[in-house]
């Protein structure tokens, strides 16, 4: 393929309003989840916010959207429910890739009893074990990885898994030399630092480990309600991070304010290379209106993909 492809990047959707819970449903970690919904974050994840999100990406017409977790709250089973629906009408499988986030498995056995309600948008994914999947999608591949695993009270931290890691070094290895754009999609951020411990990717250590043997051209996560550009070592140079930020936040501080971001990947003439280039679409609180900024990647944009590294 030839031609320009552009890849829109929604993360931590935190869709409400949330429905009514049972009192059965709340004899759990979800009742710190529901209150802090009902005091705190639906005054923050705001409807609006994200209906002019999704506005200025209908505008921009991407080739592909991808999703990278947190759909719903305290994981009650019309959430999901609620998000298939959502995510139906966002569109139809073929141009939408999901991953789950930690919200999205909140409590033990959610994730077995509801992810099938997403299948058809993770790619055939159902449960933990499924993960990763591969996508091809365009001139990319798709990774998708779940970090999504039920936690402790007052615990948001993710983990791949001894297992899952070494699925995704097979998946890469088999890759070989296909002539195509790999794109990891993870719900917590691998970048040493960005997030603090208790909310952070328990074993980031060991995927960077992977990614600096078995590279990747890009990496798209979410978790940390900001935007945020860095990078992770790869074999030959350092590997594209970007953060999203909420997709529904309203915030004033200007790296958390709700939005999206937009990620334009060119061919190069005479060259098997790729440029990628990125720019956020932000929710500005002032003017309720999107504005649109270019990114610096924090690491010079992946020209050379992984297959010729």
């Amino acid at each position: 393929m030839s031609r320009v492809f552009r890849l829109a990047h929604l993360t931590d959707v935190h869709l409400g309003p949330l429905p009514r819970p049972r009192p059965a449903e709340l004899c759990s970690k979800r009742i710190t989840g529901f209150l802090s919904w009902q005091l705190r974050r639906r005054f923050r994840h705001r409807a609006e916010v994200l209906a002019a999100t999704l506005a200025a990406l209908a505008e921009e017409q991407p080739d592909h959207t991808v999703v990278t977790g947190d759909l719903v709250n305290i994981a009650l089973p019309d959430e999901f429910a609620a998000a298939r629906r959502w995510l139906e009408r966002l569109g139809p499988p073929e141009r939408v890739t999901v991953i789950p986030g930690n919200h999205d498995a909140y409590v033990p056995g959610v994730a077995e009893a509801h992810w099938p309600l997403w299948q058809p948008y993770m790619a055939g994914a159902a449960a933990p074990r499924d993960f990763p999947f591969l996508r091809r999608i365009g001139p990319l591949v798709l990774i998708g990885l779940s970090s999504a695993v039920p936690r402790p009270w007052g615990d948001a931290a993710g983990a791949l898994g001894s297992d899952q890691l070494e699925r995704l070094s097979a998946c890469l290895a088999a890759l070989g030399e296909s002539r195509l754009l790999r794109v990891l999609l993870v719900h917590h951020p691998p970048v040493l630092g960005w997030s603090p411990k208790r909310k952070a990717l328990l074993d980031a250590a060991e995927l960077r480990a992977r990614l600096a043997r078995e590279p990747v051209d890009l990496i798209l996560c979410g978790h940390d309600h900001r935007l945020a550009c860095g990078a992770v070592p790869g074999p030959c140079g350092p590997i594209p991070v970007l953060c999203g930020p909420s997709a529904s936040l309203m915030a004033k501080e200007r790296d958390r304010r709700g939005g999206a971001v937009l990620i334009t990947l060119a061919p190069q003439a005479g060259s098997p290379g790729w440029t990628i280039t990125a720019c956020a679409l932000r929710f500005d609180p002032a003017t309720r209106k999107i504005v649109k900024e270019e990114l610096v990647l924090a690491s010079e944009a992946a020209t050379t993909p992984a297959w010729s590294r």
